[in-house]
């Protein structure tokens, strides 16, 4: 297969066809998704749409750095190269590299629209480019500066014929009406954007919906369903399978609690992962690290009835607020999650001993792969066909996950959870 005819599986495909043609020269389209759901994947599918193409790409990337992108740009293009069998594709991946830049600046508030004109003289001068599309990963201006921010980047991507695209991070609750961006997007910042994808985690895949459609009153709907990992068009009546992307693009969920938790934020940080741990106001997790205070609305949406708790676990739990807000902020550790790893005891009935059994239970709920080392039995058991069955070590596989289990962590637990990231990612970083 030709390069031109490979990458049929991007979302810009069938986007195409609903936003007349495409972004267009000098456009703004942004890439609007919760934290940790796939912004930097989809807007690598939008560089490799045009690369593939042969048409020049400049990306910029804040607070990460190069590796972190080219190692998400080789880990693509080769899913994309197997699963088309492109031929050629040594000297097709060269082509890319080739016309392909990369800047990465420390921070998006380090970065502005004078250093984007700096960065596209450079690669003009010294790399002959001509950016066909510019892609600006974690930008962060201050809300009363980004009106003009936003004008100088699309002036710069209308002098130089190119599409623009920015990443934008969605605030937590943010329910992706029609017509409706959200902070700090909305309000005189709107009318400079031209269209706006909005990246849903649904389970098994994740779902893409037009916010913005240039002028459009109401955008078509798409019905796009996107692999959780790649970001690229799951074909009618597949199962995603997991893909091996960079580990920086792995996120635990976790509650930083002592114990389980614990060990996974520490897993975490020693292979270089990120990891976002949900807490509340009055509640001091051990872990600090990626912490998310959620506020009493973002509660509520977890919370669950004393009724339906005891009906599902086969037991009552403490009636205090504090417990409450600990099994509400376990939904968010689940809600997001690809797959659930938990440490403990599973208990006769099937259900997981303690307060931290409710993430597994929502994850056999929701249908979510959940695995869990029983520190009793010293092995792993995974719940499939309705009951626990015993299964080889698992290793990660979902590019977010959570980890969760009991306080009291023995040895066995400890070496599990460490095997678990030795397994899925090799030797730690440090």
């Amino acid at each position: 297969m030709y390069r031109k005819d490979v990458n049929a599986r991007s979302p810009l495909r069938i986007l195409e066809q609903s936003i007349h043609g495409g972004l267009g020269k000098g456009n703004l389209g942004v890439l609007v998704a919760p934290a940790g759901v796939g912004k930097t994947a989809c807007l690598v599918q939008i560089g490799l749409d045009d690369l593939m193409r042969e048409r020049d790409v400049v990306h910029i990337a804040l607070g990460q750095t190069v590796e972190y992108v080219s190692a998400f740009y080789d880990t693509l293009f080769d899913d994309l190269a197997a699963q088309s069998a492109l031929e050629d594709k040594d000297a097709v991946k060269d082509s890319v590299s080739r016309r392909r830049a990369i800047k990465t600046y420390k921070d998006g508030a380090s970065f502005s629209p004078l250093r984007l004109e700096d960065a596209l003289q450079l690669f003009t001068k010294h790399m002959q480019l001509k950016p066909a599309a510019i892609l600006i990963d974690g930008y962060d201006c201050p809300p009363s500066g980004l009106p003009t921010a936003l004008e100088a980047f699309k002036a710069t991507a209308k002098r130089l014929g190119a599409e623009l695209w920015m990443t934008v991070t969605a605030p937590r609750g943010f329910l992706s009406p029609v017509n409706q961006l959200p902070a700090p997007l909305e309000g005189c910042c709107a009318s400079l954007v031209d269209v706006a994808l909005f990246l849903e985690p649904r389970g098994s895949h994740v779902a893409l919906r037009l916010l913005k459609d240039h002028g459009e009153a109401r955008p078509p709907e798409t019905h796009l369903e996107l692999h959780p990992d790649t970001l690229q068009i799951i074909p009618e009546g597949q199962v995603p399978a997991p893909k091996r992307l960079p580990t920086a693009g792995f996120t635990l969920l976790s509650g930083g609690a002592p114990g389980a938790e614990t060990e996974f934020g520490l897993c975490a940080e020693r292979w270089g992962l990120a990891e976002t741990n949900f807490s509340f106001a009055g509640r001091g997790p051990v872990r600090s690290r990626g912490m998310v205070e959620l506020t009493e609305d973002e509660l509520v949406m977890g919370d669950v009835s004393s009724t339906y708790l005891k009906a599902h676990m086969h037991r009552s739990y403490p009636s205090t607020p504090l417990f409450r807000r600990v099994l509400q902020s376990i939904w968010h550790q689940v809600n997001t999650a690809g797959e659930v790893f938990s440490i403990g005891q599973i208990t006769p009935d099937g259900t997981v001993k303690g307060g931290t059994g409710w993430a597994v239970e929502l994850a056999r709920h929701w249908n979510k792969p959940v695995h869990v080392f029983d520190q009793d039995k010293r092995d792993w058991f995974c719940w499939l066909d309705g009951r626990w069955q015993p299964v080889e070590p698992p290793t990660i596989t979902r590019e977010r996950f959570s980890g969760t289990g009991t306080r009291f962590l023995s040895d066995e637990g400890r070496n599990a959870v460490r095997g678990l990231f030795e397994r899925s990612f090799g030797s730690p970083k440090s």
